[in-house]
């Protein structure tokens, strides 16, 4: 059955968490976009191609709702934390695949949304085993996706678009995607110092060793706390100077 790997123990998913409206509704997304890609790709009159961005819209608007019903009724899973951005994912892909076959510059964006998604993919999977999440919903990551949704369905809309206005479109895109993925590398990074940080500096895990060292030192005037007063230094008659 599924299961997920939780904290060293398995974690099978409930029928109830399995079947839940939420995750279904991601599930509906993702049956969503081998029709779009056929009938974007089988397009042969300006309709068709409107019928193909009616179905995106109708996978935006159920993405805009899964979250909502999430949160307002509680059901918010860890299946779905993975099912809704997996939607997200393999419908930005598909997208960006359909329109590349149309338009050339587009598959530099292709490849610059593949380096990202597979750096991010790397950088979670390093970070996981140190219990630590790389944040896919930074405020760039938002304007990002804002951005990409904007012109795919701009360019699915008016298929009779100028190729000058199509590659301004683009190339505001492929810029808006990366600098999220210029703004994620320090990102992981600092994941990945805090994680380590983490083991050497806190106070409160390390509050013992730290304490036993303060003790054995600080008679011997090695090392001063600032939670317990140090000894007056004692100096010899000024005699014996």
């Amino acid at each position: 059955g599924l299961s997920n790997q939780n904290g060293g123990n398995m974690k099978h998913f409930s029928k109830k968490e399995l079947l839940s409206i939420p995750n279904c509704m991601g599930y509906f997304r993702i049956l969503l976009i081998p029709l779009f890609s056929w009938m974007y790709c089988t397009a042969d009159s300006t309709g068709d191609y409107y019928a193909a961005a009616v179905v995106v819209g109708v996978s935006g608007l159920t993405d805009m709702f899964d979250g909502k019903i999430a949160r307002r009724f509680h059901m918010i899973t860890e299946l779905g934390k993975f099912i809704d951005p997996l939607a997200d994912k393999l419908t930005q892909a598909a997208l960006l695949i359909c329109l590349a076959i149309r338009y050339p510059l587009m598959r530099a964006v292709l490849v610059l949304f593949v380096i990202k998604e597979g750096f991010m993919a790397v950088m979670g999977a390093l970070l996981l085993p140190r219990g630590k999440k790389l944040d896919g919903a930074m405020w760039f990551g938002k304007v990002c996706t804002a951005v990409l949704y904007a012109v795919l369905f701009l360019l699915l809309l008016l298929p009779g678009i100028g190729a000058t206005a199509a590659n301004v479109l683009i190339g505001i895109c492929g810029a808006f995607l990366l600098f999220s993925f210029l703004m994620y590398i320090p990102v992981s990074g600092g994941c990945g110092r805090k994680a380590k940080g983490t083991e050497r500096k806190d106070g409160r895990r390390f509050g013992g060793w730290r304490k036993a060292v303060s003790f054995r030192l600080r008679p011997h005037g090695a090392l001063h706390s600032a939670c317990a007063p140090c000894p007056r230094p004692v100096f010899p008659p000024s005699g014996r100077r």
